[in-house]
């Protein structure tokens, strides 16, 4: 249905939209953040945001390349998981060792959003609406357990 080009263009105008929809909002440290390209400040720990032509998901993911320390990650999250929950207000699913899109073994806590289309602009509200509250929870939770996970 779409080229490539087109499909490249009309998800670089999402993030755009997204981004400037949240460029107001200052994170939980009271900073201004990269919404779209959130940094966790941590190596192999990323905040990641899909929207995709099925489905568009908010998650944690863990990509240490060493299995042992990926785990090691990923059971102190576990330590924090009624605090993420709380934070949330939900519950999510929470895999160890799985493969992303690219074959890379990681682990990852994540939310689902089934059902949208990134490349219809009419999902476009749905999508903004499923991410913002969620990445704006995740960073009240990073800003409180971050320094757990700094050395």
């Amino acid at each position: 249905m779409y080229n490539r080009a087109e499909t490249s263009r009309i998800r670089k105008e999402f993030w755009l939209t997204f981004g400037q929809y949240m460029k107001p909002i200052r994170g939980a440290s009271g900073f201004r953040v990269n919404w779209p390209n959130y940094k966790t400040g941590v190596k192999d720990i990323y905040f990641r945001m899909k929207a995709e032509k099925d489905f568009a998901s908010i998650g944690i993911e863990v990509c240490h390349s060493d299995e042992e320390l990926q785990e090691l990650f990923f059971e102190q999250f576990k330590q924090f998981k009624k605090l993420l929950e709380v934070e949330l207000g939900e519950k999510w699913t929470w895999k160890l060792h799985t493969e992303n899109e690219f074959g890379q073994k990681i682990s990852k806590i994540e939310k689902v959003l089934p059902a949208v289309n990134v490349m219809d602009q009419d999902y476009w509200p749905e999508i903004i609406s499923f991410l913002k509250p969620r990445i704006i929870a995740l960073d009240g939770f990073w800003e409180n357990v971050k320094p757990g996970f700094e050395n």
